[in-house]
């Protein structure tokens, strides 16, 4: 059984806290959060004590932790739980500053534990489904990858102004996905990026809309869209054309009733946020979780994994403010030193 400590009781806090009590082999032992009140209510839910960050990560009969915690303490909680030895997952990203990620990467590598990064949308059975297909040449070499992802709503100003922008905050998860189908890292990413959804976004420094191409050393081409307000509910969609044909991961609908009339034909919308369209990826997510560190076996998202996909959030974000293309080596280049 892997005794968990889970840094962080906010709303993602609470959907891992599910996953760990759910799961046959982790126990939930502790739990912490800036806000007492928020980590004690978790905790009573889940059989679980309340204690300090400092005190889960330094007590030996905890096996790993899960970092939930605001984004700008991640590197600091990551480092801290490896040194202490423990496994960690960690909620993507791995830090706001590419930097302060690849120095995190550095001090975890010399631990030699085990860290994975929660890009849970690589644990959806449809997307992984077409991972497969891609993987099995069912449509031949890979040419052109879409990527689709509408949040039906804006997020508070509140949040916009700490959370990192919307390419390190909300289309990182894309860019990680881009790379997990495409099994390599763009040469270079264009953006653009508008803040026509809520102009108190734009006003705050950040953008809701934005489209984002990449391309590929052989010639490949990739397209992320991403809004923050989509009035019919959660989008999200891929589509890969290659050479011997398409494969596509259509939305997750709120039922499949179709009703066909002389009026027209109507049918469901998609499931209106992450929490009901994506709870099986994070169950499953915690799942390979567990089975790795068990295993002693590699984690099927790692941190350079994380660094990677917000490498590539630098670079959107570098293109979208110059009005240029940015190469992904001028991005990359404290990797190289």
């Amino acid at each position: 059984m892997l005794r968990i400590g889970l840094l962080g009781a906010g709303r993602i806090g609470r959907v891992h806290a599910q996953a760990i009590s759910a799961h046959p082999r982790s126990q939930l032992c502790a739990v912490s959060d800036a806000i007492s009140d928020a980590a004690e209510n978790l905790a009573s839910e889940h059989g679980a004590t309340a204690r300090a960050s400092k005190e889960i990560i330094e007590d030996p009969s905890i096996d790993a932790v899960l970092v939930a915690t605001p984004t700008d303490t991640h590197s600091d909680l990551i480092e801290a739980a490896t040194q202490a030895g423990k496994a960690v997952l960690c909620e993507k990203p791995v830090d706001l500053s590419l930097e302060r990620a690849l120095a995190c990467q550095a001090v975890a590598a010399e631990t030699s534990q085990p860290v994975m990064v929660g890009f849970n949308r690589r644990f959806d059975p449809s997307f992984s489904t077409l991972k497969n297909a891609v993987d099995q040449g069912e449509i031949g070499t890979p040419e052109l990858l879409s990527i689709t992802s509408f949040d039906p709503a804006p997020p508070p100003i509140s949040y916009v102004k700490v959370s990192g922008g919307l390419f390190r905050d909300m289309m990182i998860h894309d860019f990680d996905m881009a790379n997990y189908l495409m099994g390599q890292l763009p040469v270079q990413v264009s953006a653009v990026g508008t803040s026509i959804v809520d102009p108190e976004i734009g006003r705050a420094g950040d953008v809701d809309t934005a489209v984002v191409t990449m391309t590929y050393a052989d010639g490949q081409i990739a397209v992320i869209k991403n809004s923050r307000r989509a009035v019919y509910g959660y989008d999200q969609r891929i589509e890969m054309l290659g050479a011997g044909g398409l494969l596509q991961a259509q939305n997750i609908l709120e039922n499949t009733v179709v009703k066909s009339t002389a009026d027209g034909v109507t049918g469901a919308k998609p499931t209106y946020f992450f929490l009901e369209r994506y709870m099986p990826a994070y169950r499953a997510e915690w799942d390979a979780f567990v089975q790795a560190v068990q295993s002693g076996s590699a984690m099927p998202v790692t941190l350079k994994d994380g660094v990677a996909a917000l490498a590539m959030a630098e670079a959107a974000t570098r293109s979208a403010q110059s009005g240029q293309p940015v190469a992904m080596a001028e991005v990359l280049k404290p990797v190289a030193k």
